[in-house]
């Protein structure tokens, strides 16, 4: 595929790149634990509009292991563009003056793909918005495969907040890539946009739409948990109405196949019943540990 550029859109990845990225995250597990100076002199600067941590501190644990520095704010408060009013064309045009690739996460629908119009180095979105969060959506698929052993052929159900969680968008256009079998699982209005439906369909997934989760858990391979996300309601009565209504039990898990998974993009809420973690079902801590290792790879893929 020749050297990645942006990552901004899962959509900008064809199949081949995404598998790419798998392989590459697959040698990236023994270099993660041995340390690695091939990005040694490379910055990276992590710019977050909004609260993260995962997501921001794997970056920064993959920059390291890989022998880079890391420059950048967790804290828009701190910013110019949070205290002085600074717009994002001008935060952007300053920082590539700093770093070699900039990793960006903000509030607003499109500011990655903004960002990566007047950046001159390569930008990695980290949550745009509502829309997506494709380095999410690639781990959760090196998560898969390293779980079990494949991506074609499984079934999914994807749970929860499907309407303004960006990691399902992610995650449901990037399956599209794949021979998989899809529930979609949510409270009455958090249903998938009928856009990213309408392109599973198109590239030849089956997909149904189920009412509860436990009709989502049943004869699947792997359940992929989402929080209802509060800050994304408009209207906090909305969120009252829907909060607490797609709970994971350990009597739902009790319904699974025995080598089904959990996994869950973090934080939860009240999503999953803590006794669940201890189900050997419960992988979703793991899942975390592949953040690094995907990361990993994508700046080895960019910078390399």
């Amino acid at each position: 595929m020749g050297r990645l550029r942006n990552l901004i859109s899962i959509q900008d990845l064809t199949r081949e790149d995404i598998d790419l990225i798998l392989d590459t995250s697959a040698k990236m597990e023994s270099v993660a634990v041995k340390r690695s100076k091939e990005l040694e002199g490379k910055i990276m600067a992590t710019l977050f509009f909004e609260p993260s941590t995962r997501t921001r501190l794997s970056f920064e644990s993959a920059m390291i292991r890989l022998g880079g520095s890391i420059l950048g704010f967790a804290d828009v408060a701190t910013s110019s563009a949070g205290g002085k009013g600074e717009t994002l064309a001008d935060t952007i045009r300053t920082v590539e003056r700093y770093a070699d690739v900039i990793v960006i996460r903000h509030n607003l629908d499109g500011s990655a793909r903004l960002a990566a119009e007047f950046s001159r180095i390569p930008v990695i979105n980290a949550g745009s918005g509502s829309e997506e969060h494709p380095t999410q959506a690639l781990l959760d698929l090196y998560s898969i495969r390293k779980l079990k052993g494949k991506i074609d052929g499984i079934s999914i159900s994807l749970c929860g907040d499907l309407k303004y969680g960006r990691t399902v968008h992610s995650l449901g256009m990037a399956l599209s890539y794949y021979g998989v079998t899809v529930k979609l699982a949510a409270p009455p209005g958090l249903r998938m946009k009928p856009a990213i439906i309408d392109e599973m369909k198109k590239a030849g997934l089956r997909v149904t739409e189920v009412d509860t989760l436990e009709e989502a858990v049943k004869d699947v391979d792997v359940v992929y948990m989402t929080r209802i996300q509060k800050e994304r309601f408009p209207d906090v009565r909305d969120y009252d109405a829907v909060q607490g209504k797609f709970r994971l039990r350990l009597q739902d898990v009790g319904m699974m196949r025995q080598d089904a998974v959990i996994l869950h993009p973090l934080p939860r809420v009240d999503e999953i019943e803590p006794e669940v973690d201890k189900t050997p079902q419960a992988k979703y801590f793991d899942q975390v540990y592949n953040g690094v290792i995907t990361r990993m790879a994508l700046l080895r893929l960019i910078l390399g």
